[in-house]
């Protein structure tokens, strides 16, 4: 997407607003499966949570993936968008065991990650076959929020664990069809995936009726020029031969999956915000926009850095600004940025916010949630309508009382 394309839908879709490239999404696709191409059997599941809207989700499954799903609500999503439910799996954390009953009854497959839980269900519904999700106690990811192999994590069933899977198993007489792991995410050091993959591998060795193996994701993109980011050639280089080599130590055609979400869409969006003001103080110039972290969260959250452009002047003398939104609290894009010169009316682009941008955004202080777009083949499709005043009061009752 050009600058031009970019201001063009903020003309006419107005600001803030997220833009998301087809193209981008398409070609993350497919470097991924190129990776794996030596493998027989791949399945890509898309993590919904990164980026649920429909459009995007029918996007994704038309290239041949299925969803990666954590609550009944992407469950419905998902079959909402076209995809069929033997495509969709459902990883949930902390849910009741009624909800997973009813992802069940919908044919999706459903990943167990709590002894307590599988043994219920287990219990109640033998002949429907199940996944477990491992904790390997593999610390990975980039940020202790979304590191999750620990071994102090909520996610999992312990790897020492696995003689109390096994034994419900033997006791219900359910089937595991698959095992799966996630780490974290933002993996840099591959020598620490794959050694994660081996407790996984040595797992499955356990279980005579898999059909699948699953990676988790968490693959590291690049925020700015030059970032560093996981060498998925060379992981899938190494990853596969293993894979193939226990499949025919083991004599199984099984399944290799992967749940990536923010590989496929974080470099695809943009997010569109038009500076209010200009404000110099004693040591800042502010470069205040109509948006904050009720739209974008991730930096204060995480701390992630979004590289950030002035579109409407990207030729101009670069200047030192922070960049702060509307929110009535602390509320920082980025500090001391290096930035062409703003001026009040201009469009700063945040990269990196097609993942986990709008689907964590919110109406703190009231606010609207912005509209989104998608790119496709160059022409501009409005695919989730910004909200209006309606929508904020929508499911409320104002009652009648006394002061």
């Amino acid at each position: 997407m050009t600058h031009q394309d970019l201001l063009n839908a903020v003309e006419e879709f107005g600001s803030p607003l997220y833009v998301y490239d087809a193209d981008k999404i398409k070609s993350q696709y497919k470097r991924l499966t190129d990776a794996f191409r030596s493998v027989d059997k791949l399945k890509i599941h898309y993590a919904v949570k990164a980026l649920s809207n429909l459009s995007v989700l029918s996007l994704l499954n038309k290239l041949g993936a299925g969803m990666d799903t954590v609550s009944i609500q992407e469950v419905k999503l998902a079959l909402e968008a076209g995809v069929l439910p033997q495509d969709i799996i459902y990883t949930p954390n902390g849910v009741s065991l009624e909800e997973i009953e009813e992802a069940a009854e919908l044919g999706v497959k459903i990943n167990i990650d709590n002894l307590s839980i599988l043994e219920q269900f287990g219990t109640r519904h033998p002949a429907i076959p199940v996944c477990v999700r491992i904790n390997p106690h593999v610390m990975a990811g980039g940020n202790t929020n979304i590191s999750v192999g620990h071994i102090d994590s909520k996610f999992g069933i312990s790897i020492h664990q696995l003689p109390h899977i096994k034994r419900i198993e033997s006791n219900t007489g359910m089937i595991i069809n698959g095992i799966h792991m996630h780490t974290g995410s933002d993996i840099l050091d591959i020598d620490v995936f794959l050694y994660a993959s081996e407790i996984l591998f040595e797992a499955a060795t356990h279980f005579e009726n898999l059909e699948f193996i699953d990676f988790g994701s968490g693959f590291k993109v690049p925020y700015r020029e030059g970032d560093i980011e996981t060498n998925l050639e060379e992981m899938g280089e190494k990853l596969s031969k293993r894979f193939n080599k226990f499949c025919a130590e083991r004599n199984k055609d099984l399944t290799l999956s992967f749940e990536p979400g923010k590989f496929l869409v974080s470099e695809a969006g943009k997010f569109l915000a038009r500076v209010n003001a200009v404000k110099q103080t004693t040591s800042t110039v502010f470069a205040q926009i109509d948006s904050g972290f009720n739209h974008l969260i991730r930096p204060m959250l995480y701390g992630s850095r979004h590289e950030i452009a002035n579109i409407s002047n990207p030729e101009g003398r670069e200047r030192f600004y922070s960049v702060v939104g509307y929110i009535c609290e602390t509320d920082t894009f980025g500090n001391n940025r290096r930035i062409s010169e703003i001026r009040e009316g201009d469009i700063l682009s945040f990269g990196n916010a097609g993942a986990y941008c709008m689907t964590m955004s919110s109406n703190y202080n009231s606010r609207y949630r912005p509209a989104e777009v998608l790119m496709v083949y160059g022409k501009a499709h409005l695919i989730r309508e910004r909200e209006d005043f309606e929508d904020l009061i929508r499911r409320q009752k104002l009652i009648e009382m006394e002061a």
